[in-house]
């Protein structure tokens, strides 16, 4: 275990508190006008998937649990959960449901993701920041209407609905941001 100051933790990161294992889902410094800046955490209990918040001084020593971060390939996914492959031990591994989260829409076979690993069980996952996906249903193409701020709805072949510029039909292929599922540009394939 290692000590760090509260401030320094981000999403995925793993700490310690009182002999159970949290894994991180959203850091934020709070700095007030008045009084002393503050630590707000999200977390999830890894042991049985208790979600809990807490607040720290930022200079406040967290202990941050020793966890391995490797790239793995997504396999698939079944009803013992989401497969993984170590790409240079061929070792798999099954994350559950919980620890992939709202991440599963975009997990795509053979995408490889930073997974953490602590004592051989998965615990955290980390995908790539852009994937593209397929338009499968939206309005059809306005003639005459250039790239203008409005947007109009879609759904990817993920079952994701988007928002995408008017000039997209169906059928296009786009890249959207893993975090939100926003449009980013048209695929260059």
């Amino acid at each position: 275990m290692v000590k760090v100051i509260a401030s320094s933790l981000r999403k995925g990161n793993v700490v310690d508190k009182d002999g159970r294992l949290y894994v991180v889902l959203f850091a934020e410094n709070i700095h007030p006008g008045k009084g002393t800046p503050v630590t707000q955490l999200d977390m999830r209990r890894i042991s049985d998937g208790v979600k809990v918040s807490e607040r720290y001084r930022t200079t406040e020593q967290v202990e941050r649990a020793h966890v391995e971060d490797r790239e793995h390939t997504f396999l698939y996914n079944d009803d013992e959960g989401y497969h993984f492959m170590n790409p240079e031990t061929y070792d798999q591994l099954a994350v559950s449901a919980d620890v992939v989260g709202d991440a599963a829409p975009y997990l795509q076979e053979g995408m490889t993701v930073s997974l953490s690993v602590h004592e051989g069980v998965g615990i955290a996952i980390v995908l790539p920041q852009r994937v593209v996906f397929e338009v499968v249903e939206t309005e059809p193409v306005t003639k005459g209407q250039t790239a203008s701020s409005s947007y109009k709805p879609a759904i990817l072949s993920n079952g994701v609905k988007t928002t995408v510029p008017p000039h997209i039909s169906t059928g296009t292929r786009i890249v959207v941001m893993t975090a939100d599922g926003s449009y980013v540009e048209r695929a260059k394939d």
